[in-house]
């Protein structure tokens, strides 16, 4: 396949091999500029450009870009500084009480189930955390621990450490079979694979933006379903969480009758200029376009991987593929190939004792070819 991206997007892609996005992605360029011009600005002038109208208004680009991407509506998108803040405000929000439930699974990234562990220990409610089998969670599992008393199921849609990507159809159709909630952390997917909420009506989509979404620290987005935006309270709130947020009176909030009643404060707003750029660029080379070639990528790694008698730790099925790859070899340490190859300039991840590839749209078959070679080189041959 041929590259999808050019080098003008992602300049530093010719320094050296990196292959980690489901740890921190390269930024879009264009990201980058925009997030250097609003804080140049910012500096220089402080608020005589980034005025009282301009800060009402800073979210507005990245609310139409990302409903752009999960197929919403622009109010139904909030921005945060963090996944787990808005996670974190989500859940007090919902508040499960002592004879409620809420599931998970036992090898969610830990930012995923603790914002409810901290609510079950203020309100009663139990944790289920659905074991795995060797790094893998059957979806059937999940749903059987589904019951009429779970208030909320919540997942990463493409699990960190063994790149599992789940049925969120399935599984979302199971939660509200039971009248739970379904909330699904996209951290590991929004960018990278399609998540279409007009096909499968998912109560609330948070993700990170310094991973697939190529944008920077200090950003992230919720899409809150618009049957819970009249409804819920937030956790978490401040200035920005009246419904006129230079209305100002400490006698009272009015909430939007929008996800935006989840925007509660300042925060590093060029980060969310900056997420806004990346995710509009991402929409516009689109998402199953990088989806198909970030999966083409990993087969080109699994096949080389599979001749250097790797074991594969991952999935292979294409129902729960996603394009991380996870690898070890056997009487190999991990850790020595990890700094081997760092100190080659090729850079990945070890979860577990697997070595983890995540290949993105900024990457090229070239580079896939160069970190099988430094594994020749530097790691099998000695």
């Amino acid at each position: 396949m041929k590259p999808i991206t050019s080098k003008r997007d992602f300049p530093s892609t010719d320094n050296f091999v990196y292959l980690n996005a489901a740890n921190v992605a390269l930024m879009y360029n264009g990201a980058k500029q925009a997030i250097s011009e609003w804080t140049q600005d910012l500096a220089e002038n402080g608020s005589n450009n980034f005025d009282e109208i301009a800060e009402a208004e800073v979210f507005e680009p990245l609310h139409q870009h990302t409903a752009q991407l999960f197929n919403c509506k622009p109010e139904d998108i909030s921005v945060g500084s963090s996944a787990t803040e808005l996670l974190g405000s989500l859940a007090w929000a919902i508040a499960p009480e002592s004879e409620k439930n809420v599931v998970s699974t036992s090898i969610v990234f830990p930012s995923t189930v603790y914002p409810w562990q901290r609510v079950a220990r203020s309100t009663g409610c139990s944790i289920r955390l659905v074991r795995d089998i060797n790094s893998f969670i059957h979806e059937d599992d999940i749903i059987g621990s589904i019951d009429k008393n779970t208030a909320v199921v919540c997942i990463s849609h493409v699990e960190y450490g063994s790149g599992q990507r789940f049925d969120l159809e399935k599984l979302c159709s199971a939660a509200h079979e039971k009248g739970a909630l379904f909330i699904v952390d996209a951290t590991q997917s929004a960018g990278a694979v399609p998540i279409d909420l007009k096909d499968c009506p998912i109560d609330a989509v948070i993700s990170g933006a310094y991973k697939w979404l190529c944008g920077p620290f200090g950003a992230a987005v919720m899409y809150l379903a618009p049957h819970l935006q009249h409804t819920l309270e937030p956790g978490l709130v401040g200035f920005r969480s009246h419904k006129d947020i230079w209305d100002l009176n400490a006698g009272r909030i009015e909430y939007p009758d929008s996800a935006s009643r989840f925007e509660f404060s300042t925060m590093a707003y060029g980060c969310a200029v900056g997420l806004a750029k990346s995710i509009d660029f991402l929409v516009q080379v689109g998402i199953e376009n990088i989806f198909k070639y970030n999966l083409f990528l990993a087969d080109t790694l699994v096949e080389g991987l599979r001749k250097r008698n790797a074991n594969i730790t991952s999935s292979l099925s294409n129902k729960h593929r996603s394009s991380i790859v996870t690898a070890a070899f056997e009487g190999k340490d991990s850790s020595k190939i990890l700094q081997r190859l760092k100190d080659a300039k090729v850079y990945l991840s070890k979860r577990g004792n697997a070595l983890r590839f995540s290949p993105h749209l900024y990457n090229n078959p070239d580079h896939i070819e160069e970190a099988l070679d430094h594994i020749d080189r530097l790691c099998l041959n000695q």
